[in-house]
């Protein structure tokens, strides 16, 4: 039985460059770094999570809503938000789900997303508005 994610693996293109943009602009905690990859931490080390950069030449990012969302306090989203534009990094899509989000690219065209909320608070805010969902089936 699955009981948790275990890491997420990102193929990239440079791994200095990736490495500045995860470290230096989302301020991820470094465990390691070697010529073709480097491994993170987000999170604390207890209940942190693994994240890996791997060499791969022949990276394309692909077409899609496939992304990759961190999790900010609300009362740091506005600061890091800002923090992560100036970086001149590209906006991808606005937000328009509940919560507070930026979605935006890493150096590679990964599609990656600040948000404020868990899967409790979309759920609640889901209940109370359910948009353009159709058919839904709630299991919580």
């Amino acid at each position: 039985m699955i009981i948790a994610m275990n890491h997420i693996t990102l193929a990239v293109t440079d791994i200095e460059r990736s490495f500045d943009f995860y470290h230096n602009v989302l301020g991820l905690t470094p465990l390691v770094k070697w010529d073709k990859g480097a491994y993170f931490l987000i999170g604390g080390t207890v209940n942190g999570f693994w994240f890996c950069l791997n060499l791969d030449a022949k990276h394309v990012p692909t077409d899609g809503y496939t992304h990759y969302a961190f999790s900010v306090d609300q009362k740091d989203f506005e600061q890091f938000a800002e923090r992560i534009t100036r970086s001149e990094v590209r906006i991808f899509k606005d937000n328009t789900s509940p919560g507070d989000s930026l979605y935006f690219l890493d150096p590679d065209g990964h599609r990656l997303e600040i948000h404020v909320g868990s899967w409790r608070s979309r759920i609640d805010a889901k209940k109370s508005n359910l948009g353009n969902w159709k058919n839904v089936e709630w299991f919580v």
